[in-house]
């Protein structure tokens, strides 16, 4: 029997701390703390919750290679270290990160099945970051991407829209289809910052030249400038893309508390920018689903995050703003040879 919403998740991602190798590193387990004690406190706002499986390797090397799976196993099953100067693992990391791809794979797999309009995945560790041989930026293993090739290579999927609304550029998802023309991928992001990719000139290359689009915004930019790239610039291009599922990098590390970056949004921006979404899925008739990447204060991510979850779900009206005059311009005159804006 079909639910409307379904929200997948695995007490590994609990278990998963770099500050063992790593002292004082932001991504902690009291993250999902935060979220799913918001979520209870609202009765999970009618979500169907699901226990998330745990990916197979052959479902993680959809996008990685079997090197670097390989690699993290064996890191985790020696006792875990640094992978990097801002990645490290533990014992149970490798078990946690399976979980987040699983979370995403099943998400996919049960909303193409028509189970559910809506999934969200409240897992960690975190995947955007991740590219096919290399595991970077706090992340492991690239769920958001697992997810997309999934729909494509196994589930009778022929576009895939991805948004990416973290405040740190995804490069690790833009990398793993960038020469590619059935995943649209769109990246808002706060410009100078880890990773410093994303300019706006890099549209993908080959055949997928034009199928990313990087938006990227200066330190201090607030509502208006992020839902006016979303409005005139993102969903012009999706709309014209016409994809079959709607995939979201969901970080809410560009509100205005957020330790790790500069952006002034607030908890009901990311609110607004879903139901901008959700009208714009609606219209193509297309499932969305939606995982979790940044966001490091825990309250701030939690409050987000439970707003952007009821608008998805259908609270509230998304409002139509102007163009902002300059960055939007601009982003126009470099998406606008690819896509009718």
């Amino acid at each position: 029997m079909s639910t409307h919403a379904l929200y997948f998740h695995h007490p590994s991602s609990l278990e998963h701390d770099p500050r063992a190798h790593i002292p004082g590193h932001p991504d902690t387990p009291e993250r999902i703390h935060a979220i799913e004690d918001a979520l209870r406190r609202r009765d999970w706002l009618g979500f169907e919750r699901r226990l998330a499986p745990a990916a197979s390797e052959t479902e993680l090397e959809l996008i990685h290679s079997r090197r670097l799976v390989g690699f993290i196993r064996d890191l985790c099953v020696a006792g875990g270290g640094a992978i990097d100067a801002d990645t490290a693992v533990g014992e149970a990391s490798f078990r946690a990160a399976r979980h987040a791809a699983g979370a995403a794979c099943q998400m996919t797999r049960a909303l193409l099945a028509g189970e559910a309009r809506l999934g969200f995945c409240g897992a960690r560790p975190s995947g955007h970051h991740a590219e096919p041989d290399r595991a970077m930026g706090f992340c492991l293993f690239n769920n958001v991407a697992i997810a997309a090739e999934l729909a494509i290579a196994e589930l009778g999927v022929s576009r895939v829209f991805v948004l990416d609304w973290d405040v740190h550029h995804g490069n690790g998802t833009a990398e793993a289809f960038r020469h590619r023309s059935d995943v649209l991928f769109a990246s808002i992001h706060q410009s100078g910052i880890y990773p410093g990719t994303g300019s706006l000139s890099d549209v993908g290359s080959g055949e997928g030249e034009g199928y990313t689009i990087n938006l990227p915004v200066p330190a201090g930019s607030d509502e208006l400038l992020w839902l006016s790239l979303l409005e005139h610039i993102v969903l012009p291009a999706a709309a014209a893309f016409e994809p079959q599922l709607v995939l979201i990098s969901a970080g809410f590390d560009a509100h205005r508390e957020d330790p790790l970056a500069g952006c002034r949004l607030e908890s009901a921006s990311f609110a607004q920018m879903a139901c901008h979404v959700r009208d714009f899925a609606a219209g193509l008739h297309a499932p969305v689903g939606a995982v979790l990447e940044g966001g490091y204060e825990p309250r701030a991510t939690a409050e987000s995050l439970c707003l952007t979850l009821a608008a998805l779900d259908g609270q509230g009206e998304a409002v139509s703003c102007a163009p902002e005059p300059v960055l939007t311009s601009r982003a126009a005159s470099h998406i606008g040879h690819y896509w009718p804006l």
